[in-house]
C-alpha cells in the first residue's frame, strides 16, 4: 500500500462515472428521463425541461431534491422512472474486483442514486460481493450530496471515523464536504463533471479511471 494511505480502513466509492467509465454514458440515458420526468410534471417543452432541471440540480444537489422542494414529488415515483434503463453498455470489470478485494479494510458505496438502481448496477460490473454495503439516497433523507448531513449521515450509520477514510467521486463539489470532515479525497476527473469550474484545493488526488490508481496505489 502507498504509505501516505496506509492509514485507511474505510473505502468510500460514489457509483455513476466512477465505478463505470463515463464514456459508457450509461447516466445520459437517466439525465434523458429526468428530463422527460420534469417536462411531463410541469407541462414544458423538452428545452425548458432541461433548463429546469440543470436549475434544480445545481441548486438543490440533485434534481430529485429540486423536485421535492418545489413540487413536493414523490421521490420513489421518480427513483422508479428515471432509473428504468437499460444497462448493456455496462461489462463485468474483474481487474476493478480485484483491486477492490486487495484494499484494507471495508468498501462502501455512496450514492445519490438508490438501492435498487446501485445493485443493478454492481451486478453488470461484477462487483456485488466487493461492497460492505450502498449508502444511499433514501439514506440520506433525501438530503444528497454534497449536502453536510449526508456525509455526516454516511460517517454515522456505518461508524467511520472520517480521518481514516477515503472517499472517490466523479464530481469534484460532492468532495468538498468530505475533504472538510478529514477525509482523503479522489477526484475521477474523466469529463463527467456537471457544473461550473471551482478550486480543487480540497482534492488530494485527481485520476482519471479508477482501476489504474487503485492498482497502482497497491503495488507501491
Amino acid at each position: 500500500m502507498l504509505p501516505a494511505l496506509a492509514h485507511i480502513d474505510a473505502w468510500i466509492f460514489d457509483l455513476d462515472n466512477t465505478l463505470y467509465p463515463a464514456s459508457a454514458n450509461l447516466f445520459t440515458h437517466i439525465d434523458r428521463r429526468m428530463t422527460q420526468f420534469v417536462g411531463d410534471l410541469l407541462g414544458l417543452d423538452p428545452a425548458e425541461a432541461f433548463r429546469v432541471q440543470k436549475e434544480y440540480f445545481h441548486a438543490h444537489g440533485t434534481t430529485l431534491a429540486g423536485l421535492m422542494a418545489k413540487h413536493d414529488v414523490d421521490p420513489a415515483a421518480f427513483l422508479a422512472y428515471v432509473h428504468d434503463i437499460e444497462m448493456d453498455v455496462l461489462e463485468q470489470d474483474a481487474p476493478l474486483a480485484a483491486a477492490l478485494a486487495k484494499l484494507p479494510g471495508r468498501k462502501l458505496v455512496f450514492t445519490n442514486g438508490d438501492v435498487p438502481y446501485a445493485t443493478r448496477v454492481l451486478d453488470r460490473l461484477g462487483l456485488s460481493d466487493s461492497f460492505a454495503g450502498i449508502h444511499d439516497i433514501h439514506a440520506t433523507a433525501y438530503r444528497p450530496k454534497p449536502h453536510a448531513s449526508a456525509y455526516a449521515g454516511l460517517c454515522a450509520a456505518w461508524e467511520i471515523d472520517p480521518t481514516t477514510a477515503l472517499f472517490a467521486e466523479d464530481m469534484a463539489r460532492n468532495l468538498v464536504p468530505a475533504k472538510a470532515i478529514g477525509m482523503t479525497t479522489v477526484w475521477v476527473d474523466n469529463g463527467s463533471e456537471q457544473g461550473p469550474e471551482a478550486a480543487r484545493d480540497h482534492i488530494d488526488y485527481t485520476v482519471h479511471a479508477l482501476t489504474p490508481w487503485l492498482t497502482s496505489i497497491l503495488e507501491d
